[in-house]
């Protein structure tokens, strides 16, 4: 019998709704302040991993230099790492778009006749849909991230890449427990929904013909997948099942296996307060003859989706240093006041705002990437040294200017483009150019002051009228002598 075909499956919320959505966090009390507690907490565990600050923009620059020096050699080191994972075993697949890795990952299961597969963190799996696709082919995905497994169960997408199920209060988790895994009664202590979690997902560990996880690093020279974690599932992931999966995007490679443990202190340190991760696990081949545990098979699928675009521009490509530490999160007072549902991509804040263009085009990130203060807390913080402000106004100018006649440089470039609003803003341009002009206009500014009308737009859902003054600042002048 012929496989069905995966559907495509992104389900991107547009950002048409982005407004309606952060709305309704702001207009929640109690989202808005557990946001703010998260985000406090997190933040000062990362300063109290900084005390030297002369210590901390000293890793930062290496960070930043290995990042770039990685990327600049990408295609190679992509060759390279191919040839090396494949003399040890490792076979590696290529993916362009969400659905063709989604195709590549359940043709494997297809083969092994996989009726279960249990999942570790990896937001690439969540940036395809993996969970629907495999679904829609009947195919179980259990996430084994226990903050994963609390927002599949809610059906919902994780709102932090770091912390996914941060929105959640305990009495919701113990909600959920009670009302989706059976036998389970309810309780909202925090170390039973632990203890529960665990028991369950030890059960499926056992069952599961497939076991998939994320990459944090693959190292070229050795050919190395790393993966950091802290609860232990990743490893049964990796060693449970019979085959093993890993995912991620062609840019997570480094030459050496020394470039990790700086990007190592600084992934851990960033993102959750921590010196190092409970467990860092180094994969280098299947199960070989001798061997107790370990899967019989591994794979590797590289996803571009978008990232061949960045890598393209050579100011665009700083996007692609990202470690995904959720640094740049934490400290944004958009994100921690809107939490990352509103945004509607996988990933939301600073690093989404930049990344998810390139991933699913400006025509429906062009409302994200205006959603930003400038303030700079992301770039301040970031382990890499990603000039996120810079990066958001160069979005900007690509969104809203005149779509580019030819070569674009990315996808749906000059989306935002309103032949009116440019007429107006040259307008405003000539108006300040020309002295004569400025007089002109500032003195029918303050004559005609009645005629400015009591609603405009998004500034008066929250500020009173811009309204000219009665007399111009020259004209009060003039009257003084």
């Amino acid at each position: 019998m012929n496989a069905p075909q995966t559907p495509h499956t992104l389900h991107f919320m547009p950002s048409a709704g982005f407004r309606a959505r952060a709305k309704d966090v702001v207009d929640n009390p109690f989202l808005r302040q557990s946001f703010r507690g998260a985000m406090d907490f997190l933040m000062s565990k990362r300063a109290a991993q900084f005390p030297d600050a002369e210590e901390l923009e000293s890793l930062r620059t290496l960070g930043e230099s290995i990042r770039q020096y990685n990327l600049a050699r990408l295609p190679d080191l992509l060759e390279r790492l191919e040839a090396r994972l494949t003399a040890n075993g490792i076979q590696v697949h290529w993916a362009e778009t969400p659905d063709e890795a989604n195709e590549i990952i359940l043709g494997i299961c297809r083969r092994h006749e996989a009726k279960l597969m249990v999942k570790g963190k990896s937001m690439v799996s969540e940036e395809i849909e993996l969970n629907h696709a495999a679904e829609a082919a009947g195919i179980g995905a259990l996430e084994s991230d226990m903050g994963e497994y609390i927002v599949q169960l809610a059906d919902e997408k994780p709102s932090h890449i770091i912390m996914p199920a941060i929105h959640k209060t305990k009495e919701q988790i113990a909600k959920l427990f009670a009302e989706n895994v059976p036998g389970v009664d309810y309780t909202d202590n925090v170390d039973a929904l632990i203890q529960i979690g665990r028991r369950v997902l030890r059960e499926k560990f056992q069952e599961a013909d497939i076991g998939l996880s994320g990459v944090n690093f693959a190292v070229a020279e050795t050919g190395t997948l790393c993966l950091v974690e802290n609860e232990g599932n990743g490893r049964m992931c990796t060693t449970a099942p019979p085959v093993h999966i890993a995912i991620t995007g062609i840019e997570k490679i480094v030459e050496k296996l020394e470039h990790v443990p700086p990007l190592l202190s600084l992934l851990t340190r960033s993102a959750t307060g921590q010196n190092i991760s409970t467990y860092f696990n180094m994969i280098s081949s299947p199960r070989k003859p001798g061997e107790k545990d370990g899967p019989s098979e591994v794979h590797l699928v590289l996803l571009d989706n978008g990232r061949s675009q960045a890598y393209a521009d050579e100011q665009l490509r700083k996007t692609l240093q990202c470690i995904r530490c959720g640094a740049c999160m934490n400290h944004c007072p958009v994100y921690t006041r809107i939490g990352g549902h509103a945004y509607g991509t996988t990933y939301p804040g600073p690093i989404g705002k930049i990344i998810s263009p390139h991933m699913l085009g400006l025509e429906a990130t062009k409302g994200l990437v205006t959603a930003s203060s400038l303030c700079g807390a992301c770039g301040e913080v970031c382990p890499v040294k990603i000039p996120i402000p810079e990066l958001l106004i160069r979005l900007r100018e690509e969104a809203f200017s005149a779509p580019p006649r030819a070569n674009p440089a990315m996808r749906g470039q000059g989306a935002g483009y309103s032949g009116l609003i440019s007429a107006v803003w040259r307008g405003w341009a000539a108006v300040y150019r020309s002295p004569s002009l400025y007089r002109v206009a500032t003195w029918m500014g303050s004559r005609l002051r009645g005629l400015v009308p009591s609603r405009q737009g998004a500034w008066t859902s929250v500020r009173v009228p811009l309204k000219p003054a009665p007399k111009r600042l020259r004209d009060m002048l003039k009257e003084r002598g």
